[in-house]
């Protein structure tokens, strides 16, 4: 039997439940549907983050669960509501990651009459989201945020919907605070370890593939510390550098969209992968072209026994998160083969050729990327991040960014656009020490920019780069391709994004001449390392600037 305890909303007891999980902070957007939850968090210790939009929201707490170990939260209400979060639900299902996205909802009596803002969530949520649950019974508020949270995080991680009816959670009960449930992390067996002893003794091209949200600090230090001692190569998942670090000799560059050419080559011309914590999907391959032989060897390590979204040949599946994967792997003392360092060695050596950062001194004319990059790269801490959504922008990162360590590189990796300044609030609230850099793109930008204002509003202080070309340049990439010197659709004309940014409280620094780029720079690190607000550079560059 529950031990009883004194009487509480539903409401305020699943705000106590969240605290019991460890979640320090909420994003929400309010709405007179969940108004008992707000209550609950105005005496709690969880820090609630007023957001502009509800797509804001969403992606604050997808970027949440991306870098932490506990599942990101945002708050929604009903209706349009729910409507504007889908876009974050969408992303951390893609890219699995652990979210729980609380809707308010009408009173359970008003259900099928058309109520204002009536809509059915398991309907609309169901194709996007591991589980969706309402609570129809108040007594049972603490175990179902025990069960969401659960759910976010076991298995492949994702996003998980709970509807509040708002006079559901109004109700007092006395049941207690649920107890977590744990998280089973998976391992190798001694025929895994067996089996992949063997295989990579039998490899003459090894190559291990990082990639997934489902890392802890501690794991991706002891797998970079394991290939480096047995000169071992991995390569990251798009969107997804820093597992191995930037500047490892085992790193040896980004597999997906925007490639550098030799990495086209890499999957086909390696005898063995090991793909940890993802699987070899569309983006990885190429759109399934790549790494389809079946004679080809591929060892799978993730802890989703269905595989959902992999393609080609796959030799063994270890069931295991990465970590405890890693903590089996740097068991295994491998003697190191000459054509391993070699293999490894010659990578290497192309990424470090095509990472190079460009020219810290200006050219004559409009401003550039490369010189940006340059003068940015050169002058960040080691422990900077950098975050972004979709866009040819995005490649300048991929390519220069030095990722030091996991969830140094923040991204969604559905190509959603609108991430970029959301997920640099999370990322700076998160981690206010450090310096977090985000690049936008001219059309990305205006689509959450408005979250400068939750930025000021909570002194998060990120330096926020928007590439103005213009432009949706990957859409004229593709325009031109396929419908060639027949623009249509794809042209900008932006307001001063400095001005805005000013008006939103930060310092905002409009570069139209190459040759004020490296001050631009300078000033706006010194803005964030050691001032108290955000800053944004916005850089008026010329179409199709692109970093390959």
């Amino acid at each position: 039997m529950h031990q009883r305890t004194a009487r509480k909303s539903a409401g305020h007891k699943i705000v106590d439940s969240l605290e019991a999980h460890g979640v320090k902070r909420v994003y929400v957007v309010p709405g007179e549907s969940y108004l008992d939850v707000l209550d609950g968090l105005h005496d709690s210790s969880i820090e609630t983050i007023v957001c502009r939009h509800e797509g804001g929201a969403a992606y604050m707490a997808e970027a949440d669960g991306k870098l932490g170990e506990i599942p990101g939260v945002a708050m929604v209400t009903r209706g349009p509501g729910a409507a504007n979060a889908h876009v974050g639900l969408h992303t951390a299902w893609q890219d699995s990651t652990a979210m729980v996205l609380f809707v308010g909802l009408i009173p359970f009596e008003h259900r099928e009459k058309e109520a204002f803002q009536e809509f059915d969530p398991k309907r609309w949520f169901a194709s996007g989201a591991k589980r969706v649950m309402v609570l129809d019974h108040p007594a049972r508020a603490s175990e179902v945020v025990a069960e969401a949270m659960f759910a976010a995080s076991s298995g492949r991680p994702g996003p998980v919907v709970v509807g509040l009816p708002e006079d559901i959670i109004t109700e007092l009960i006395d049941t207690p605070v649920h107890p977590q449930i744990p998280v089973a992390l998976g391992g190798m067996t001694v025929d895994d370890w067996k089996s992949l002893r063997a295989s990579l003794l039998a490899s003459e091209k090894p190559l291990f593939v990082t990639g997934g949200n489902d890392w802890t600090t501690q794991s991706a230090e002891a797998l970079s510390g394991w290939l480096e001692e047995h000169s071992l190569p991995a390569a990251a998942e798009w969107r997804t550098e820093g597992t191995v670090p930037f500047d490892s000799p085992s790193y040896v560059g980004p597999l997906g969209y925007g490639r550098p050419d030799f990495s086209h080559k890499l999957l086909d011309e390696t005898d063995l992968i090991v793909f940890v914590g993802t699987v070899p999907g569309d983006v990885i391959t190429s759109g399934f072209t790549s790494r389809q032989n079946w004679n080809q060897r591929n060892f799978i390590v993730t802890i989703d026994p269905s595989l959902r979204g992999r393609s080609g040949p796959i030799s063994h599946q270890i069931v295991a998160k990465p970590h405890s994967f890693v903590r089996d792997l740097v068991r295994m003392d491998l003697p190191v083969k000459d054509s391993w360092r070699e293999w490894t060695q010659r990578l290497r050596q192309q990424q470090v050729e095509w990472s190079a950062a460009p020219s810290t001194e200006p050219r004559e004319g409009t401003a550039t990327m490369e010189t940006l990059m340059g003068n940015l790269v050169t002058r960040l801490p080691h422990d900077a991040m950098v975050t972004f959504g979709a866009g040819e922008h995005t490649n300048w990162a991929h390519r220069y960014f030095p990722t030091q360590g996991y969830a140094s590189m923040i991204s969604a990796r559905n190509g959603s656009m609108g991430y970029s300044v959301p997920s640099a609030v999370s990322a700076a609230l998160n981690f206010p020490g450090r310096v977090v850099v985000t690049i936008a793109g001219d059309g990305e930008f205006l689509m959450n920019g408005q979250e400068l204002a939750t930025a000021a509003q909570y002194g998060a202080k990120p330096l926020v780069i928007v590439m103005d070309n213009g432009e949706y340049g990957t859409i004229r990439t593709h325009q031109e391709h396929h419908y060639p010197e027949r623009i249509s659709g794809t042209q900008l004309k932006n307001p001063d994004f400095a001005k805005l940014a000013e008006s939103f409280g930060g310092v905002g620094i409009r570069v139209e001449r190459d040759a004020d780029v490296p001050a631009a720079v300078e000033r706006a690190l010194e803005t964030v390392q050691q001032g108290d607000t955000f800053a944004l550079i916005h850089l008026i560059v010329e179409q199709r600037q692109k970093a390959f």
